[in-house]
């Protein structure tokens, strides 16, 4: 059903690759997120909350490089640990905070080096992503959103894509230079996955829908990836996904497997899409001036 659509789709569909690494770690994390192109001068939708953490690189690796600085002003000496766990308190690090991320933005400029700006939506988890300076476009098309949405009604199927599934390897912990870090070697790709699903409801306040519920969750990664039909006409991009809880909770409750009698509990949730609509795109779009196509 939707084969041709995304293949369509893909063209203007990329991912960004993150790698971070928590205080006191050395272990690298790779994350990603989607974005996608909505016309041919290097303008990108994607969520809010995934540029804010991206746009947060600077700041992230500017305090670490601080916190080094001090730490090694330090000296080795028996008030060392003292210190140590006192500027630890000053710049609030602890386990899983993040201090040292970098990203890379795949498929989107052929331009070895590139400066990009994004205006955050005031109310929604959305963003407008702006790659400055845009000579040589990687990416192959662009998108076209769906005009009428007033076809967008319960139990129209939909398909999301992005990239779920960090796989890509092209990293390393530079022990000499206490720092994260792209290679040359490894996989640098990371696979892209569509999930589909029925569109169950609409959100809206004040009498206006600004958001999509679908009866399948969006998956990790595809955060900033585009809602489509079957013909690749953007109705929505993915946000989140909400846990609803279903009522059929088990608690000690005996069942048999494999001829023993064993004590289940269980609370079971259903998990559901939440996409931001294609009217609120649309009208981000034109408040910001950014040029876009309708079919």
């Amino acid at each position: 059903m939707f084969v041709n659509a995304i293949e369509e789709v893909a063209k203007f569909t990329k991912p960004i690759h993150t790698i971070t690494r928590f205080y006191g770690e050395t272990i690298v994390n790779p994350g990603s997120s989607t974005l996608f192109f909505v016309n041919e001068l290097g303008c990108a939708i994607t969520c809010k909350h995934v540029i804010d953490l991206v746009g947060a690189r600077d700041a992230i690796n500017k305090q670490y490089k601080d916190f080094k600085a001090e730490k090694n002003a330090i000296g080795k000496n028996n008030k060392f640990n003292k210190r140590l766990k006192e500027l630890e308190e000053k710049y609030k690090y602890r386990d899983e905070v993040i201090v040292q991320l970098k990203e890379q933005f795949i498929g989107c400029t052929k331009d070895p080096t590139f400066r990009y700006k994004w205006i955050n939506h005031p109310t929604y988890d959305l963003a407008i992503v702006i790659f400055e300076d845009f000579k040589n476009k990687a990416y192959e098309s662009y998108a076209h959103f769906i005009k009428d949405s007033t076809t967008l009604k319960q139990g129209k199927f939909l398909c999301r894509l992005g990239f779920p599934f960090p796989e890509f390897t092209n990293f390393r912990f530079n022990q000499d230079n206490d720092d994260i870090e792209w290679t040359t070697e490894g996989i640098a790709n990371a696979p892209r996955f569509p999930v589909e699903g029925m569109l169950t409801r609409n959100f809206a306040t004040d009498g206006k829908i600004w958001g999509i519920e679908m009866s399948t969750p969006g998956l990790r990664g595809q955060s900033g990836g585009p809602l489509f039909d079957a013909d690749g006409n953007i109705a929505g991009v993915q946000a989140g996904t909400h846990h609803l809880h279903l009522g059929f909770d088990m608690k000690n409750v005996e069942y048999k497997a494999n001829g023993r009698t064993i004590k289940v509990t269980n609370q079971p949730f259903l998990h559901v899409g939440q996409c931001i609509h294609v009217d609120v795109i649309k009208d981000f779009l034109k408040s910001n001036n950014i040029r876009f196509y309708e079919r």
